[in-house]
């Protein structure tokens, strides 16, 4: 890291040079300083701003999800499965946010105020939080008075609880989609001949930085939580937060802000309404009857999704300017348009098969519960937080990453005597089976643990301490973090890899997307298990009270449904047939400025497509 640190220096130092030349000729030379407003825009100066604001972002909220759920049910007196789907809700909004927050960053606000305002609104969401811990009025009173039974907290007290939520979530939503991008604008020149050494390095920074302050919030926060309570544990975050957004703030002259432009989601719209106007328009026989962009060598949309390709007809000259642009681009799409919708449907069933893994690894009450009953001293006097076991998911994917693409690979390469790569949909299948995987083993432990805690007398007892190591749920963590190092990495090389290079920027949208719904659907399986497992005598698998519920049995669930997905997904694998394979890291780099003109899609773009796929 010293050495890339060093080459961004050295480079981002002759890029401002090359850029303040002619301004300095222009100048007298017995000047030794150039003014603010005429200095270059962008470079080295605003990495640090820009990373600080994400870094403390990330550490702002994700220190607070590993312990809400004793929040939950300890100061708002909830039953486990409501504080689950309480998390499952807010996690949802929280992956979803992003998603229009790229849209309007696009459309409307531009990258710059979009962070600006998801940083404010981060700063009041985790302040309102805070508050709730700091007025004794903000959530229910203690019920440890005697003679008096707990109450559950008031509609105003819940509703303020959610509001922060709410505010925090869509702080991320203007924050996460637009923060890396940003940053890519301030060093992308594209007559540097090192600007893709630049920006590799400001990548590395900014993911390396990222990394860290995840697992910052894992223990740090968790730690000041557990040892010094809610006022202090919320505090510390709300803190955080104004310093992001101060320091966001701070660089604001330096910034390079460029205007907001159209948005493909737009252009996804257009084509169905269009299509669906067009619908009893007869194909036309001849190719120069589709619009396409001036100078494009795709000229004419291929067969597969057929139906869309009346979005692109041209039902009359006067529908077309003079200069090649449709009058009225609600009434007539280009080509482009229409193949961009027909690469992202034809992804849209192998998204779907990462669903599955994203419901597991959004399992965050239950092993905090688990832990929380267990052993979990390293020495006599020092144990590692309940909430802090999640840390070890971060360690085992950035390990595996490691290994697997510095060692792993190039000795596989060195065997064979060629280049070995496993391929971004076989990656995706490994994922969903080490995720299985992972659901099996959370289930044998947890069924080990159960059995200890009833021999100790502890059925009715869910707070007491079972003579068993929580180290045993490092396994079910690191299985996790394998399978997100597999599911993840390989999901997001597949949709660069397989969407045009307009719609590359869709890549990271995809996969949170899927996380929200992922939550979504969580939160109905969890509900469905709580339901129908309870009756007349009967204890809920997802029960409150951990020993006398089957955690098991539900873990085992979610492994048999993770194996009927990977059957699914071998179902869609072969509808999709194989894949382009291109390099990544290259095609990462050209898309990394959205706001540059974007090339259109080629003709031997698309026909490498069509003949591997």
């Amino acid at each position: 890291m010293e050495q890339e640190m060093t080459e961004l220096l050295s480079l981002d130092q002759s890029i401002k040079m090359e850029d303040s030349e002619p301004q300095q000729k222009q100048t007298s030379p017995h000047s030794s300083s150039i003014p603010i407003k005429s200095r270059p825009k962008g470079g080295l100066i605003t990495m640090p701003f820009i990373i600080a604001n994400e870094a403390l972002e990330k550490v702002a909220s994700y220190g607070l999800l590993p312990n809400m759920t004793f929040y939950l049910m300890k100061d708002y007196r909830m039953e486990v499965t409501t504080a689950q789907n309480l998390l499952f809700f807010w996690s949802a909004a929280t992956n979803f946010l992003p998603l229009v927050g790229a849209f309007v960053a696009d459309s409307y606000l531009g990258r710059f105020l979009a962070i600006g305002l998801g940083s404010i609104f981060s700063f009041l969401g985790t302040t309102v939080l805070w508050l709730t811990a700091m007025i004794p009025k903000a959530r229910p009173p203690p019920c440890n008075q005697v003679g008096q039974a707990c109450k559950s907290a008031t509609a105003s007290q819940f509703m303020l609880l959610v509001f922060s939520f709410l505010l925090m979530s869509i702080g991320a939503g203007g924050i996460r989609p637009c923060s890396l991008a940003f940053g890519a604008n301030q060093f992308d020149k594209r007559d540097n001949p090192n600007n893709q050494r630049v920006l590799e390095s400001f990548f590395a920074w900014y993911y390396t930085s990222s990394i860290v302050s995840v697992l910052i919030a894992l223990t740090g926060i968790v730690y000041l939580q557990d040892k010094m309570g809610w006022k202090i544990g919320f505090g510390v975050p709300a803190i955080l937060m104004f310093l992001s957004a101060l320091f966001f703030f701070l660089a604001s002259p330096f910034y390079i802000k460029h205007k907001v432009k159209s948005n493909l989601f737009s252009s996804f719209i257009q084509v169905i309404v269009v299509a669906y106007k067009n619908r009893k328009l007869p194909y036309p026989i001849q190719n120069s009857d589709y619009h396409h962009k001036n100078g494009s060598e795709l000229q004419v949309p291929t067969e597969k999704l057929r139906f869309l390709n009346k979005a692109c007809i041209i039902k009359s000259p006067e529908d077309v300017k003079p200069n090649g642009v449709a009058v009225n681009s609600w009434n007539l799409c280009t080509v482009e348009q229409v193949e961009e919708l027909k690469a992202l449907i034809r992804v849209m069933p192998l998204w779907s098969t990462g669903i599955m893994i994203s419901i597991n690894l959004s399992q965050s009450s239950f092993p905090l519960l688990q832990a929380q009953s267990m052993d979990r001293h390293l020495t006599k006097n020092f144990q590692i937080p309940a909430g802090s076991f999640g840390m070890f998911l971060m360690i085992a994917l950035t390990i595996w990453v490691f290994l697997y693409d510095r060692v792993m690979l190039p000795l596989a390469s060195k065997i064979r005597g060629r280049p070995v790569r496993l391929t971004p949909i076989v990656r995706m299948g490994i994922g969903i089976f080490v995720s299985c995987m992972s659901m099996l083993v959370s289930g044998i432990v947890e069924h080990v643990r159960r059995r200890r805690a009833i021999n100790q007398g502890l059925l009715n007892n869910p707070d007491g301490l079972v003579e068993m190591s929580a180290m045993w749920l490092i396994l079910q963590n690191s299985l996790n973090g394998i399978a997100e190092a597999f599911s993840a990495i390989g999901q997001t090389e597949f949709y660069y890899s397989e969407l045009p290079r307009s719609m590359s920027s869709l890549a990271s949208a995809l996969l949170g997307l899927g996380m929200a719904v992922a939550n979504l659907l969580a939160s109905v399986i969890l509900s469905a298990v709580d339901k129908h497992t309870k009756g007349e005598g009967k204890e809920s698998w997802v029960s409150s009270s951990i020993n006398k519920g089957h955690y098991e049995y539900y873990y085992w669930l979610l492994a048999i449904m993770t194996a009927f997905n990977m059957l699914y997904f071998m179902v869609c694998k072969w509808a999709y047939g194989p894949c382009v394979d291109i390099d990544i890291t290259k095609r990462m780099l050209e898309v990394s400025d959205d706001d540059l003109p974007q090339e259109n899609m080629s003709r031997r773009d698309l026909n490498s497509r069509q003949a591997s796929c």
